[in-house]
This record gives structure tokens, C-alpha cells and sequence, in this order.
């Protein structure tokens, strides 16, 4: 029996790395992101290579349009297995440069999200006896970073959230955890770095060799593709005893 996952955020990105690699792997995805072209796109592309996938636009910060998602997939495909959060984005400012409403909202989108599509898929996973809630996290889940006081709050409560969500599934086979990158090589990534050259006083092409790499043991960008097969070993029977945890895959960033 094909097992089924939703990936939030999934039009572009580490998201769709993510669902190509499921979808290349047996599973059956729905692609969910607020961006319909980019969603359209990426259905259309791996449906016309064979793979079974639909997708749902959905608003990760409105309550209804989650329960919307939730409801819709299993409409369609009659039960959940996987549940990736990973929606997010990125603002760098000082903190008393950085917009309340833009704090607020950075918030809703990578924490608050995250727990509501917990909230809604968890009772169906509980009476599966199966599933897996993999939230994507980041190192400033577990160190913090000057300039980005949103991203970092956003992502150490959204530790914290799969601490919980690992003791309340413990008993009914549901693992929980969260995957915090380092420095993947992804648009995103690529446009913090423009962010940091501006509030470092350093150029772009600075940014890898003077803030970056000095950072990161290992000299390099995280392959985004490495990311993407973390998850799929998470979701993974293998990964049976794996839950609440915080795995990171940084180069060593956070060794030092």
C-alpha cells in the first residue's frame, strides 16, 4: 500500500526537492504551497512523468484553509502518513528595525502552522496507529543568529512543538522531529545571503568566504538533496525509535 505525504510549501525550494524524492521513492504526495503557478508547475511536471500527486493551494496561516488541506487529501486518498512542515521564509533586520507585523507573521507561518496542521492530522494518524510529523527546523532552532530574531524564535518553538508532538504520539506509532539544515544551497539561502552582505557592510561575494564558510568546518553549502534524504529516512519504518528529535545537518557549524 502506497504511503501518503503532505508537503507544505512544496512549489519550489527544499519542499520540492522533498517531494520529488518521495514521489521518486514509492509515495504518493500532495503538494501544497500559496503560490498556484508554482504549484500547477510542479504537479503538472511529475504527473506527466507517472507519479501519483495532487495539489492544494493552501494559506498556512489561516486556520480554515489547513483544515481545508487536511480534509481534502484525505478525501482523496483516504489516509495521511506523512505530514512535512516546512512552509517558511526569511527576514534579516536588527531588532529595532524589524516590523512587529512582520515578526508576528513570520510566527504564524513557520510555528503556528506547523502546529495546526499537527493539530488536525493527528487524529487521523492516531486511529492509523501510524505516522510521521517531520517540522522543518533550522540551527537557529538551536543557536541564535544576529539579525534574525523572527526566524530564530520561530524555529527553536518549533523544536519545542516536536518535543511535544513526539510524547503525545509516543503510544499510537506516531514519530515526531524536527530536520534543522545549516546553509543549504537554495534560492532562500542565496537571497539571506544578499541580506547579510547589507547588514554585515560586506559585497555578495563576500558573504561565503568572509561570513559563511569561516562559520562551517566543512566549507560548503548543505547539498539540498541531502536534506531530502534525511526526510525520507525520518518517514521511514526504519526510523521507528527516531522521535523528538532535533537532527542537524550543518558541516559542523554547530560543533564548534
Amino acid at each position: 500500500m502506497k504511503k501518503i505525504a503532505i508537503i507544505t510549501g512544496s512549489a519550489g525550494g527544499i519542499g520540492l526537492i522533498i517531494a520529488k524524492k518521495f514521489l521518486a521513492n514509492g509515495y504518493s504526495v500532495v503538494f501544497s504551497d500559496i503560490n498556484k503557478e508554482g504549484l500547477e508547475k510542479a504537479i503538472n511536471e511529475e504527473k506527466q512523468k507517472g507519479f501519483d500527486c495532487i495539489g492544494i493551494k493552501c494559506d498556512v496561516t489561516k486556520e480554515e484553509e489547513i483544515k481545508n488541506l487536511i480534509s481534502q487529501a484525505m478525501e482523496h486518498y483516504g489516509r495521511i502518513d506523512v505530514l512535512i512542515n516546512n512552509a517558511g521564509l526569511q527576514h534579516v533586520a536588527n531588532i529595532e528595525d524589524f516590523p512587529t507585523d512582520k515578526f508576528e507573521f513570520m510566527i504564524k507561518i513557520m510555528l503556528t502552522a506547523a502546529f495546526m496542521g499537527t493539530k488536525y492530522v493527528f487524529p487521523i494518524m492516531k486511529n492509523q496507529k501510524f505516522g510521521r510529523i517531520i517540522n522543518m527546523a533550522s540551527i537557529n532552532g538551536v543557536i541564535g543568529f544576529a539579525g534574525k530574531s523572527a526566524y530564530n524564535s520561530a524555529k527553536h518553538g518549533l523544536i519545542g512543538l516536536t518535543k511535544v508532538v513526539a510524547l503525545e504520539g509516543a503510544t499510537y506509532g506516531i514519530t515526531a522531529n524536527a530536520i534543522c539544515p545549516g546553509y543549504v544551497d537554495t534560492p532562500l539561502v542565496r537571497g539571506q545571503m544578499a541580506d547579510l552582505a547589507k547588514t554585515r557592510g560586506v559585497s555578495v561575494e563576500k558573504v561565503l568566504d568572509e561570513v559563511l564558510f569561516p562559520l562551517i568546518p566543512q566549507k560548503t553549502l548543505i547539498d539540498i538533496n541531502d536534506i531530502a534524504e534525511l526526510a525520507l529516512f525520518v518517514a521511514s519504518e526504519h526510523a521507528k525509535n527516531i522521535t523528538g528529535q532535533s537532527m542537524i545537518i550543518d558541516g559542523g557549524y554547530t560543533v564548534q
